[in-house]
């Protein structure tokens, strides 16, 4: 490492705020979270506000601007080791500040599609799902309070940086969903049972609703949808199991309606 000057050594201090920051409380107390890897945590500070990041001898730091600089933090690889939530611990981790969204966007309807996600549960799944929506220009997502923190180490390690250009937004889906449906927009459900995707026509603007991987959508949510969206089987017999992964399906049925142009 060639930085322009002596880095700082991570302290104490620094290290246990870093540790606390896996659990949600400290996230939402702080206003904080956590990302790892040279590529995400460079892809993140293109979007978020920095508060440190820590590095070990082994990287250089070339693609840090000067005003991250004053952040950096030099830690040993075993430091590093033990503040690391990943199997293969990398050379970096970064603390950024979560977003003030403000306001309420709830309702507003600028934009042709968007996501909303009723109570899933695994970091994974979620983290693809925004992945995937960032992939195909899908900016806006929703999601119900019991859904996962887009915010937690595993998710943000899973969107892989899109997490910086799709906004999240928590709150009641079924309010959400009676706005936009005074204001036009088409809610379109996921099911084992319903129509196929591919003979059927939706109108922009739409709104996918994903449900829990278990339970799939709530009764109370399952009313609001005007299509109820299924993926065709095409195995011969019913033994190709249960159904899709819900981050699967989310991606399928995503591509095809922004390939009609919804």
């Amino acid at each position: 490492m060639t930085p322009d000057k002596a880095i700082a050594r991570l302290t104490k201090a620094e290290a246990k705020l870093i540790r606390s920051l896996a659990m949600k409380k400290r996230r939402d107390e702080t206003g904080l979270f956590i990302a790892e890897g040279p590529k995400v945590v460079s892809e993140l500070l293109r979007y978020f506000p920095c508060r440190m990041v820590v590095v070990t001898e082994e990287i250089d730091t070339p693609y840090y601007n000067k005003e991250t600089n004053a952040h950096l933090r030099q830690a040993t690889p075993d430091e590093l080791r033990s503040l690391s939530l990943l199997q293969t611990p990398q050379h970096v981790i970064g603390v950024f500040e979560k977003p003030d969204i403000g306001a309420s966007t709830s309702g507003e309807t600028g934009f042709s599609l968007a996501i909303a996600l009723d109570g899933i549960q695994d970091p994974g799944n979620l983290g693809t799902i925004l992945r995937t929506a960032d992939w195909l220009n899908i900016r806006a997502v929703y999601a119900s309070p019991d859904t996962a923190d887009c915010y937690a180490p595993k998710v943000v390690q899973a969107t892989a940086g899109a997490l910086g250009r799709v906004q999240v937004e928590y709150c009641d889906l079924p309010t959400l969903l009676t706005q936009m449906k005074k204001r036009g927009v088409t809610v379109c459900g996921t099911f084992m049972q319903g129509e196929n995707l591919y003979q059927t026509s939706t109108h922009e603007p739409a709104i996918i609703v994903m449900g829990n991987e278990g339970n799939g959508i709530r009764p109370d949510v399952e009313t609001l949808c005007d299509k109820r969206l299924a993926i065709p089987r095409y195995t011969p017999r019913d033994d190709s199991g249960e159904s899709l992964n819900v981050a699967v399906a989310a991606a399928i049925v995503c591509a095809e309606l922004r390939r009609r142009g919804g």
